[in-house]
């Protein structure tokens, strides 16, 4: 079972596809968000799946998918999260994870076009495992809390342009939150019908070539580590999104310095959470 958005830009319909079968959400719920999330949307799509109540429906192939998460309350990001990307840039290994932030009106649909930004010479692409909180959680302390409060999974593009972020005044929420720079999607998964989160591939091509191919088994931090040490920080509530960071094979950490241009395509998966592509294109 799968939840994603289907539609026009800001006209998207909730849906949930249980094999091969795409139902309409919204005697559920408008869209899929967090309130929805907090009210056990989940467990009652389950029974409504279950008891026949959702009307099926039949998209067009070329219906546009929006983001699975409707405006979530912030988009928490952490970097060098792998042990391969960290080993490419030539950083060392953080201590704590490294906590970063990205505004929620960077979210784009899993297909859709993305922007490069005026000036930009190093837009940068970024595959990554985006966690989706559904519960309020404070001050966690056990990895078991911590998988508690998690609705889902998804795939999720941590666009970053590298000169904005760290060229252009120390710290990174210049390269991070342009327009279009998180695409996330295609689909939502809940949380207990991944089999094991840290054993998941990942894979991002440019245009055909593939650039990134790693696992979540390679993470500095996992998961699970990673929630509950944000609890500590800040609270977490339903719908906010966490992205866990990225393997090796970013364009920063290539010695040719490749980096994205007008027209290129971008297509990323991650094992079990879809697979997306994005043209990206002159702002």
């Amino acid at each position: 079972m799968y939840f994603s958005h289907r539609g026009p830009r800001g006209h998207e319909l909730p849906v949930v596809t249980q094999d091969g079968e795409t139902f309409d959400l919204t005697p559920l719920t408008p869209r899929i968000d967090g309130a929805f999330l907090a009210a056990d949307g989940v467990a009652r799509t389950r029974k409504a799946l279950a008891d026949g109540i959702l009307p099926r429906i039949d998209l067009p192939e070329d219906a546009r998918t929006g983001a699975p998460i409707a405006a979530p309350g912030k988009i928490v990001c952490i970097g060098l999260n792998y042990r391969d990307h960290a080993d490419e840039t030539n950083a060392p290994y953080p201590a704590e994870p490294v906590v970063f932030m990205k505004a929620a009106d960077t979210l784009s649909g899993p297909h859709d076009d993305v922007p490069i930004p005026r000036g930009s010479t190093k837009t940068d692409w970024e595959v990554e495992l985006a966690v989706v909180i559904g519960r309020e959680a404070r001050y966690l302390d056990t990895d078991a809390e911590a998988a508690a409060v998690i609705a889902g999974y998804a795939l999720s593009h941590d666009v970053s342009e590298r000169e904005f972020q760290l060229e252009r005044g120390g710290q990174w929420d210049k390269g991070k939150n342009c327009e279009g720079f998180n695409p996330l999607g295609p689909w939502f998964v809940p949380a207990d019908e991944i089999e094991d989160v840290q054993n998941l591939s990942l894979r991002l091509w440019v245009n055909g070539e593939l650039k990134q191919d790693g696992s979540t088994a390679n993470q500095i931090f996992p998961v699970l580590h990673v929630v509950r040490y944000l609890s500590q920080f800040m609270v977490l509530r339903p719908g906010d999104v966490i992205n866990t960071g990225t393997p090796a094979g970013v364009a920063l950490g290539a010695n040719d310095f490749a980096y994205l241009r007008d027209g290129d395509v971008v297509e990323l998966e991650i094992a079990g959470l879809g697979r997306a592509r994005q043209r990206f294109v002159n702002a």
